[in-house]
């Protein structure tokens, strides 16, 4: 090892004053045990149960392998409308067939005590039903987002949370993996100076059939895809935009898109007057970014939205720089917070006003694509 290595390892300063001494430098160390192994933490002493609502793609894919990395939920029940699927999914993961429940009897979860929490992943169009039916059933909610169809639905879920005295988190994946997490760091330290703008895209090519492309399903780009930008910028300059102005493409030459269009773009304006421009499309090859600009740098991530794959690079002006930072998996850091909040009691990171607020803006951009004219956010 070298001296540097020795520094490193706390070790220098010790062996030279053995050597000093005329003492033998030992070759392990006194107890057996190297100082710089860490032992694994002991487990918790409950983990919150948790009922998956929804057996979809993303259920399937991304949530249920992830609570092999959570550290304090686990998988307890399913509620699915498809049985022999849910039966196969339970196998899977150890859940009891008793605890496979439908939509149907979905209040049967009050009588379960090993469930304390639904994840819904559900059609947007569904989320605020099960939400609230999950929290007459004492039950607390994650929800996937959007956090409903409309601002109406978002306030009743709230009103159900406040009423229930349980938690209602929305499931905002990005705020609590360390690439998004280290960007709204630097930006909140100021690190390139003072915001001017943000640029960012969200844009992927959706095949059909699928309920993203399905009005009455509540689907299309900007619920769907373009909320991530949406919420970016607004994590990123930790404010709410005042006004927006939106554009809309839906190609009457492609099938897919006779409900819901192919591509938005909007534009965003803030307090302080940091302008936003971003686009969403589910016509386009995958482009996932955002890039914040200031007036001493910018910051790029590449994948930003993406389950996995972000790479951070900072300019501040002689040139880029990538940032090394450990990944994380996304849903089991999202699930291991709501679970922290329900154990603890505390709040949560992204609760239904959070949704609410994206909401609120949503429906701000659908009118300005249906007036043609930008739309005031203020009051």
């Amino acid at each position: 090892m070298t001296a540097a290595g020795l520094l490193g390892a706390g070790l220098l300063n010790v062996e030279t004053s053995l050597l000093k001494a005329g003492q033998e430098v030992p070759l392990a160390p006194p107890d057996k045990q190297p100082t710089d192994v860490k032992l694994p933490d002991l487990p918790p002493e409950r983990k919150v149960g948790i009922a998956i609502v929804g057996l979809g793609k993303l259920a399937i894919e991304e949530v249920l392998p992830a609570f092999a990395h959570s550290k304090l939920t686990r998988v307890n029940a399913l509620v699915s409308g498809h049985p022999d699927k849910a039966k196969r999914i339970a196998a899977a993961y150890g859940v009891e067939t008793k605890r496979i429940y439908d939509y149907e009897h979905f209040e049967r979860l009050a009588d379960d005590p090993s469930v304390d929490a639904v994840y819904i992943i559900l059609p947007n169009s569904m989320h605020a039903e099960y939400a609230i039916r999950a929290l007459k059933a004492g039950k607390h909610v994650l929800c996937e987002k959007p956090m409903a169809s409309n601002v109406s639905e978002c306030e009743q879920m709230i009103g159900a949370a406040k009423e229930a005295k349980k938690k209602l988190m929305i499931a905002y994946r990005l705020r609590y993996e360390p690439f998004n997490t280290s960007a709204i760091a630097l930006c909140r330290k100021r690190a390139f100076g003072e915001l001017k703008k943000i640029e960012a895209a969200n844009d992927q090519d959706v095949k059909a059939p699928n309920i993203r492309l399905s009005k009455a399903l509540a689907g299309g780009p900007v619920g769907d895809v373009g909320i991530y930008c949406l919420n970016a910028t607004r994590y990123l300059t930790g404010e709410e935009p005042i006004e927006v102005t939106a554009f809309a493409h839906q190609p009457k030459s492609d099938p897919r898109f006779r409900e819901v269009p192919e591509s938005v773009a909007f534009n965003l304006r803030f307090p302080t007057g940091v302008l936003a421009s971003c686009s969403c499309s589910f016509g386009t090859a995958e482009n996932r970014r955002f890039r914040v600009v200031g007036t001493s740098g910018h910051l790029t991530l590449d994948n930003a939205f993406g389950y996995r794959g972000q790479e951070m690079s900072i300019n501040l002006g002689d040139g880029p720089k990538q940032l090394a930072i450990t990944p994380a998996n996304h849903f089991a850091a999202e699930m291991d917070h709501f679970a922290e909040s329900v154990l603890q009691n505390t709040p949560v990171r992204t609760p239904g006003e959070e949704g609410l607020a994206d909401m609120r803006v949503i429906e701000a951009i659908a009118e300005s694509v249906r007036s043609g004219k930008t739309v005031s956010l203020k009051g």
